[in-house]
């Protein structure tokens, strides 16, 4: 505490005295970029290893998908879930009066979020994202972050206000969905699927066929029915004309996850988004009609995922051919400037916001959904600078790290096991709907996948370190180095913040030996994880289906 609080006082010093053309430098001994729930935890780990740590977050708020919506939590397996990961789960349950909760309001998740940072004393800089990084060598020296100001999104400004903040650290942390850090470091990622023969995967690349979260009915896709050269309808992509299995660019569909609430005085109205057009939802209003006409029943599940949270809220997902998940706008985000991730964040919630006002007060939306979304409604008291709806887009899968080592579906089915492992995964090998085509005159969709691992898994250490020659003093938690399919079972919020607690230990590890990180003494590591309650190998056991 003693030589946190000193470092703090030299820190106030540099800013006092040591900003020069709206520059500010400092040093730490670990960066965290990201406060994603994995980054938070990272910085809580790091700061009770005795380091001296700084937190930087290009938005308003902490905590990433755990806080903006996703209160419903995706887990697999809870037994694997040890260390801060659990920690959290249990002090949401304290303010449920439960011994521990894993479904909650986004607010309670937030509050536990600024609890752990606050009663840790971490120093955090929010709205900041990183312009530029310094290297010798392969070892990352210090990062350059541009102040860039969110707004009534939480989406990041076009271009920041000119203020600069410069961070030296003997470690960095990238946090962030994104993996933006890792970019700038020129760190090896991909983006999109791997060919089934990459690595040896069949769950990879395009899909030959998509049984899930599909079309069940035919449904005409040009806006003059009947006449492709009239064009496609808003909501579909293109023509198909690729080969089932090979590589693409693809990303799966990314979402907002909403929170609504049926208590009268905390209701907020249903309200269309900036430009709607309930034209921009005509392939929904055929798919209804063709619903109707082919006899099926539809109700208030037809279209949404609803998920019960207590104090009468709700996690809402996607569910079926066209729902919540914005299939084909995501491809370019992982790459994008910031000016084009803000296009991308504006347009997927005002998709998102949109279709709950068509399917509220349409009267071409099922007369059960609309009698649902009378009841239930945007919540005043939650996510209340960006006006009821979620703070956070649920990227949920962007870049990836290619390390020396890369975990793939071989891991998940245990036909390769690390011996190294840091924390362990449990989850179906998920991903979502990546493209929405033109096949045979009808809409179809492509790219859903949910098949359970075999059980959970350890996670290498050599999965969240790049290449030595690229980078000596880099962890990559959430961006790591895996392939799309295992990536999509790896990627959920618990096991985020295992790897963030791992991260944060190793960080400080690697300081204290004066190794590079792919060096640190692994034996001596475990040992550590351990004794801060991280689970690292167990029996095989079946894991929980339910899609992320």
């Amino acid at each position: 505490m003693i030589r946190h609080c000193l470092h703090l006082a030299v820190f106030a010093l540099l800013l006092n005295g040591g900003i020069l053309r709206g520059q500010e430098v400092a040093k730490w001994d670990v960066c965290i970029y990201g406060g994603t729930s994995s980054g938070v935890i990272a910085a809580v780990a790091a700061h009770q290893a005795g380091k001296s740590v700084i937190l930087i977050e290009p938005g308003r708020h902490l905590g990433g998908m755990s806080s903006g919506g996703l209160g419903a939590t995706d887990i697999g397996n809870k037994l694997v879930i040890g260390g801060l990961s659990r920690e959290f789960y249990r002090r949401i349950g304290k303010e449920y009066g439960k011994p521990e909760v894993w479904e909650f309001a986004p607010s309670v998740a937030e509050k536990v979020f600024e609890q752990f940072v606050a009663e840790n004393h971490i120093y955090v800089r929010r709205e900041y994202r990183i312009v530029s990084a310094d290297r010798q060598g392969n070892h990352l020296r210090q990062i350059v972050l541009e102040h860039g100001p969110t707004d009534d999104y939480n989406a990041p400004a076009d271009h920041g206000d000119g203020h600069l903040l410069t961070v030296e650290a003997k470690e960095f942390i990238d946090a962030s969905y994104e993996g933006d850090l890792l970019a700038v470091a020129k760190v090896s990622y991909t983006v999109g699927r791997e060919s089934i023969s990459q690595y040896g995967e069949s769950l990879n690349g395009i899909r030959a066929t998509t049984p899930k979260h599909q079309f069940i009915v035919k449904v005409d896709p040009f806006l003059i029915p009947g006449d492709p050269a009239s064009g496609l309808l808003p909501l579909i992509k293109e023509m198909r004309d690729d080969q089932p299995g090979d590589a693409d660019r693809r990303v799966q569909a990314y979402n907002f996850r909403i929170c609504l609430t049926s208590v009268d005085s905390d209701r907020l109205p249903f309200a269309p988004p900036p430009g709607y057009d309930p034209k921009q939802f005509e392939l929904l209003a055929r798919y209804i009609r063709a619903l109707q006409a082919a006899g099926k029943t539809l109700n208030q599940q037809s279209f949404l995922d609803w998920h019960f949270l207590p104090g009468s809220k709700t996690d809402i997902n996607n569910n079926g051919a066209i729902s919540t998940d914005f299939i084909g706008m995501s491809w370019e985000y992982p790459n994008s400037s910031y000016a084009d991730r803000r296009r991308i964040w504006h347009a997927t919630r005002d998709y998102v916001q949109g279709l709950f006002y068509f399917l509220a007060t349409d009267p071409r939306s099922p007369p059960k959904m609309r009698e649902m979304l009378a009841k239930w409604s945007p919540c005043k008291d939650e996510f209340t600078d960006t006006s009821g709806w979620p703070n956070q887009m649920y990227i949920r899968e962007a870049r990836r790290m290619v390390g020396d080592y890369v975990v793939t579906q071989a891991v998940c089915l245990h036909n390769e096991t690390a011996t190294d492992s840091i924390g362990m995964a449990a989850y179906n090998m998920d991903s979502h709907n990546c493209t929405r085509y033109v096949q045979d005159g009808a809409a179809i969709n492509e790219g859903d996948v949910q098949v359970a691992p075999s059980g959970p898994y350890p996670i290498s250490m050599r999965a969240i370190v790049p290449k030595i020659s690229e980078a000596d003093n880099l962890i990559v938690p959430v961006c790591l180095s895996a392939s799309h399919i295992a990536y999509g079972s790896i990627r959920m919020e618990p096991v985020f913040m295992v790897l963030g607690q791992s991260a944060g230990i190793m960080a400080c590890q690697a300081i204290d030996e004066s190794k590079p990180m792919q060096q640190i003494d692994v034996p001596r590591l475990q040992e550590t994880l351990r004794k801060a309650d991280q689970i690292l190998e167990m029996p095989k056991e079946p894991a929980t289906r339910r899609a992320g």
